[in-house]
């Protein structure tokens, strides 16, 4: 992890020694949104990691997502699956 990352990391790793007990276990990801967030910043960097980090975050509401959701590259059968949904979608004769 790169010296910035770790410096970002810090707020999320308070969160989930401090917060997270208090605030309970109803994450509708899996990974939870601090684990997604501190393998995005080992995984990506400072600058990557924080925007996928900050973008899992803001979609974590009732009207968001839910359910699996792997960091980018952590798991190449869920991306490659996914890659080849959008693939699909995006095409014009689909």
């Amino acid at each position: 992890m790169t010296p910035l990352a770790h410096i970002l990391a810090l707020p999320v790793r308070a969160y989930r020694l401090l917060l997270s007990p208090w605030v309970g276990h109803g994450c509708r990801y899996q990974p939870t949104c601090s684990a997604y967030t501190l393998e995005a910043l080992e995984r990506h960097g400072a600058i990557k990691g924080s925007y996928l980090g900050a973008k899992r975050i803001l979609s974590c509401h009732p009207w968001g997502g839910h359910g699996y959701d792997p960091v980018p590259g952590a798991d190449p059968e869920f991306d490659a699956e996914h890659r080849c949904d959008h693939a699909h979608k995006d095409h014009p004769d689909a």
